[in-house]
């Protein structure tokens, strides 16, 4: 024992004698060390990350592959995986508080409930519409849900509200009143916003394929340009992120957008909307933007602001003649064939490229406030589900936007002629289809017998 204590009693010498000496100042060798092992983790990384991205790959093409319904299935699945993580990390403080933690669990998914059925009938009403009323029995069973679809998500909501008002605890106020305020920035900036893909896929597969693979060839892109050529930080939030990855992601992205819609235009898989909720295969007749057609540099001018446009005017005033004779002109009517898509899509990936990293920025942001890493732990060499998404919920929204004001036709489909039907009272229904039958027995399309005794029916009804 005497031996150990004398023991004891030396590591102490020395160890105070170590620290009166201050920390031992690090060798070349160390940091040879020291360097080495940070590159072996950093391609060890790099392994997981690839082997896991061409898993996730795989399954996204298989998927695809089934069709729209699987795709919107596969969006719900994400969703509720996204916002799984983030009540966890609400929870995980609670629990860090010692505040009751099943009472607002449930009024999470509650909520989470209303704001799935709000969005996704939305979305899909069209299509719905089509599938109910191809039989009568669930015409009838449905028909009321999806005519006052709106008055039920508000009168659901409001009943959320109401179970939040009574579940109000004294001494307790500030914190419950914070965790409202949780639930509903995680299901507007998180779950909304993402649901935005569910319209894409209908309108086209091409409207969600390419806006969501340009998201994952910028990160690529980024990434390996970082990795290699990687020298100047780019922002604070992330300080792995350099100038050379974000530029590197850029040109990447705007090259493989083109050649990416170049080849998707032709397949009618990829191209057709989808009109209604089942799985077949599609056929349609190509929408022009799809096609090849000839253009010339200078009708950019037409697609630019006029400020814009005004500022080039006036600048081009100032430049030598001789370069704007030499150069400018021979550019600005240079013709090239090109499909009109391939044009929507470089719209698509600057997008991609320059906008939506700030939602991975902001992500970063509130992981830091945070103090964690990763939002989970689902994807091994890419953290949790969110983590992967935060820029996808970004650009879900711009591609709705941009289709819907840039691309899509006012033609008529049978599902949004059919969900106006469904708006008018029974009488006016009988008339429209009276009417509609006379119209089609004109057309020899049905034998006006047939008609005569439809008419009669609906006369005594």
């Amino acid at each position: 024992m005497d031996k150990l204590a004398r023991l004891r009693q030396e590591d102490g010498v020395q160890s105070d004698a170590l620290s009166d000496e201050g920390p031992a100042t690090p060798t070349k060798e160390d940091d040879t060390k020291r360097l080495l092992i940070d590159q072996k983790n950093k391609y060890k990384s790099l392994r997981i990350r690839t082997a896991s991205t061409l898993v996730l790959v795989g399954a996204f093409l298989g998927i695809t592959y089934l069709g729209h319904v699987t795709l919107m299935l596969m969006i719900f699945g994400i969703q509720w995986m996204m916002v799984s993580e983030l009540f966890k990390l609400a929870n995980a403080q609670r629990h860090r508080e010692r505040r009751p933690v099943k009472k607002f669990t449930r009024l999470q998914w509650y909520f989470f409930g209303v704001a799935a059925f709000w969005m996704y009938l939305r979305f899909v009403n069209s299509q719905l519409v089509v599938e109910i009323t191809s039989n009568a029995k669930l015409a009838h069973l449905f028909g009321w849900i999806l005519r006052r679809h709106t008055v039920m998500s508000y009168s659901l909501y409001t009943a959320g509200f109401v179970w939040f008002v009574l579940s109000l605890e004294k001494h307790f106020y500030i914190y419950q009143f914070g965790q409202f305020a949780w639930i509903h920035m995680i299901l507007l900036v998180v779950f909304i916003p993402s649901s935005f893909f569910v319209s894409n896929i209908f309108d086209g597969l091409i409207w969600f394929l390419l806006p969501c693979s340009l998201v994952i060839i910028n990160d690529i892109g980024a990434y390996l340009a970082g990795f290699f050529f990687g020298q100047t930080p780019l922002i604070k939030l992330s300080p792995k992120k350099t100038w050379e990855g974000f530029l590197g992601g850029l040109v990447t992205t705007v090259v493989a957008s083109w050649f990416l819609a170049g080849l998707a235009c032709h397949s009618k898989w990829m191209t057709c909307p989808r009109t209604d909720l089942s799985m077949g295969w599609l056929d349609c007749e190509p929408d022009d933007i799809f096609k090849p057609a000839e253009y010339v540099v200078s009708d950019i001018a037409y697609f630019i602001p006029a400020s814009l446009h005004s500022i080039w005017q006036a600048t081009a005033v100032r430049l030598p003649p001789a370069f704007m004779q030499d150069v400018v002109d021979p550019l600005a009517n240079f013709h090239f064939t090109a499909r009109p898509m391939q044009l929507h899509a470089v719209v698509l990936a600057m997008f991609a490229s320059i906008i939506a990293p700030f939602g991975g920025f902001f992500a970063s942001g509130f992981k830091r406030g945070f103090k964690i890493k990763d939002f989970g732990d689902s994807i091994p060499g890419h953290g949790g589900m969110t983590d992967r998404m935060d820029c996808q919920v970004v650009m879900a929204v711009f591609a709705y936007m941009y289709y819907n004001n840039y691309v899509a036709t006012n033609s008529a489909s049978v599902g949004s002629v059919l969900t106006k039907v469904m708006q008018l009272d029974p009488r006016q229904q009988l008339e429209l289809f009276s009417k509609l039958g006379n119209m089609l027995a004109g057309e020899e399309l049905l034998d006006q017998k047939l008609i005569t005794a439809l008419s009669q029916q609906i006369r005594r009804s």
